[in-house]
């Protein structure tokens, strides 16, 4: 034990550590929870699209316009909708799936801000989660594609975690598309001058996303996947 551990150890009661170690034990059965909920609810969905953005986005933008376009036509070509059931660009996506008369699907979290859930996700389809890992594997596990439209930080965590799993191998291929030229243009330019240039990534990893502007684009890229190869489970 170092010094400064043993700081650390001193400042605490026994009582404090088994405590501790307690609520660390059932926190697995919290976990375990959420899991089973989400494996129930979604394996009984069918083949879904997952639809990404920021939560910020206003209605009036273009981003929300073709969120909404993307979510309709997806849904009209047999997908549901996954987001993450807030506002912005998820409202705009479960919205579109609501107006398609498709599956819309919406897998929130409990967040200090930004967070309620939108008016257009089906009731017996609407899953909270305390755990963004729990929730990460639900977006991944049942969607047969990922549309990501301009975010944030969640936004970035969601798209490279899909990008590291199919790179790795650890989960089947599915299309992967980011949609705005001018939003993602840096990051595109990035990954290949930077992490490319240096060796980081294969130059076939380039060729795990596409990157579209109009919501047909976007649609083509998952319909023009799926004329190749078959819908199946990611994992």
């Amino acid at each position: 034990m170092t010094a400064d551990e043993a700081k650390i150890r001193k400042a605490f009661t026994e009582r404090d550590w088994q405590q501790i170690k307690t609520e660390d034990s059932w926190q697995i059965f919290k976990i375990m929870a959420e899991f089973v909920e989400g494996f129930e609810k979604m394996g009984r969905i069918g083949p879904c699209v997952s639809i990404f953005g920021s939560a910020r986005t206003k209605q009036e933008t273009r981003y929300f316009e073709l969120a909404e376009q993307i979510a309709y036509k997806l849904t009209k070509e047999g997908f549901g909708i996954i987001t993450g059931g807030g506002p912005g660009i998820m409202e705009a996506a479960n919205k579109g799936a609501f107006e398609a008369g498709g599956k819309s699907v919406g897998l929130n979290i409990e967040l200090p801000f930004e967070q309620s859930s939108n008016p257009y996700i089906d009731r017996d389809k609407l899953i909270m989660f305390n755990y963004f890992f729990v929730r990460k594997l639900m977006f991944i596990k049942y969607a047969q594609g990922f549309i990501t439209l301009p975010g944030g930080f969640g936004t970035m965590d969601e798209l490279f975690e899909a990008l590291t799993l199919i790179q790795t191998g650890k989960i089947a291929r599915f299309p992967i598309v980011m949609v705005g030229r001018d939003y993602y243009a840096g990051l595109y330019e990035w990954i290949k001058n930077k992490l490319l240039t240096e060796r980081n990534i294969n130059e076939e990893d380039l060729q795990l996303f596409s990157i579209v502007d109009e919501a047909d684009e976007a649609v083509a890229v998952i319909n023009a996947f799926y004329s190749k190869y078959l819908l199946k489970p990611n994992f």
